[in-house]
């Protein structure tokens, strides 16, 4: 079932000499390329930053080139710059890829810049976010844009199975899915989206698990078993479907609700209100429901240096610029990005809107994936795995051992 658009890795970069990169906007086309600061960034997205950087250029006098990437080239491009020593002078960088370009030496330490610039504060961010730019002591960014998970619902279906207010606890969630399952044939309770790869992860957190402790992973301990079983168990009942419905939540979310609970994120607000207006006053979101603890995963992209740019002063100028609360505003009116910094939050506008006031409780109980090199590997080992559990029927502590042993491996090469 798509319920959940794949963001991927909000991450981006990209060597000139590779070409295929397209100007998205400049302050000045007239300036000559060693004078101006260029900008990389991925996804169409990006290409609002040009709304932006004007105001910048009046008040620092810097010019700005942006340019944007394709998501599906990003990680080869940004491989060859490291390589090269040729590339931008800011990089958006998604956070799960900032472990391994950090290794890589692409990014620049930027402890010294935090220090000089107030709106740089650690302290101004969400903790979760900040974790994904912080190295062996060091800082190599900024967080730009958050992302996290939340429980979607229709309140009235939910309602009309005894529930006037959304499951707060995993024995509720279960029961809840079990009711709405029983309205009749095609109807379930809840998608468990089986290629969601944080998702396994975050319930397991919430049922204590480490993920990975002193570089031991621990898939194959109770707490992270016993996540597994509970996600199979949803699907196993048929309170989840087991296959993809091959239905968009235009056709699963609406009416009377084939699916009216999912677990999905910021943009997936976005797309209810554009594509299913007929249930509006009807649907919500919630913190997701918890067992010893209600942790989301923290996603999203930050803002760093390249290692080998020769402007690493104005680079750090235009970032500080971005990290002003009012800017970060602005970024998500003009995306629907999610801002980082704490304080836009208290803005009326995002404080006391269900929507926006309901990710910021979440985005505070949030935690990144494991940040490790391998992390993208093991993700999609889990997923195998998990396949083999409910789409297989294989017995779930095998699968998890195998998946511990394989993790092992990779862990130790």
């Amino acid at each position: 079932m798509k319920l959940s658009k794949k963001i991927g890795l909000l991450g981006l970069t990209a060597v000139m000499a590779l070409g295929g990169l397209a100007a998205c906007g400049s302050s000045n086309n007239s300036a000559k390329d060693s004078e101006v600061l260029n900008i990389w960034g991925m996804g169409d997205e990006v290409k609002q930053l040009s709304k932006m950087t004007d105001k910048f250029t009046d008040e620092t006098g810097i010019e700005v080139k942006i340019q944007s990437i394709p998501w599906s080239n990003a990680h080869d491009k940004l491989l060859t710059a490291v390589a090269s020593k040729s590339g931008p002078d800011v990089l958006q960088m998604g956070t799960t890829w900032m472990p391994e370009f950090q290794e890589a030496g692409a990014l620049a330490d930027m402890s010294s810049y935090i220090d000089k610039y107030d709106a740089m504060n650690p302290d101004n961010f969400y903790e979760g976010s900040v974790e994904t730019t912080q190295f062996d002591g060091k800082s190599y960014g900024i967080p730009w844009a958050a992302e996290t998970r939340v429980l979607f619902y229709r309140t009235d279906i939910l309602e009309s199975v005894g529930y006037k207010e959304p499951p707060k606890t995993w024995e509720e969630l279960e029961d809840a899915a079990k009711k709405l399952a029983a309205r009749g044939d095609d109807k379930y309770g809840i998608n468990i989206d089986s290629k969601e790869q944080t998702l396994g992860f975050m319930f397991a957190r919430q049922n204590g698990s480490p993920l990975i402790k002193d570089n031991q992973p621990e898939f194959d301990q109770a707490p992270f078993v016993d996540s597994v079983a509970y996600l199979n168990n949803f699907i196993q009942k048929g309170y989840a479907p087991k296959q993809d419905l091959g239905l968009d939540v235009s056709q699963t979310f609406s009416g009377d609700a084939m699916v009216p609970m999912f677990i999905s994120g910021p943009w997936m607000a976005k797309t209810v209100k554009d594509t299913v207006p007929d249930i509006d006053g009807k649907w919500a979101i919630a913190p997701l429901p918890g067992k010893e603890n209600n942790i989301s995963s923290m996603g999203g992209s930050n803002l760093t240096i390249f290692e080998y740019s020769e402007k690493k002063d104005d680079a750090a100028k235009f970032i500080n610029f971005m990290a002003q609360p009012d800017n970060q505003l602005e970024w998500m009116h003009l995306t629907d990005a999610l801002p980082t910094a704490k304080k836009t939050w208290e803005n009326p506008e995002l404080k006391d809107d269900p929507i926006y006031s309901v990710f910021n409780e979440q985005l505070l109980n949030s935690e990144p994936m494991p940040l490790i090199t391998q992390f993208e590997e093991i993700a999609q080992n889990y997923l195998k795995h998990f396949e083999q559990i409910y789409l297989g029927g294989q017995d779930v502590q095998k699968e998890m051992d195998s998946f511990n042993q394989e993790t092992e491996t990779l862990l130790n090469k």
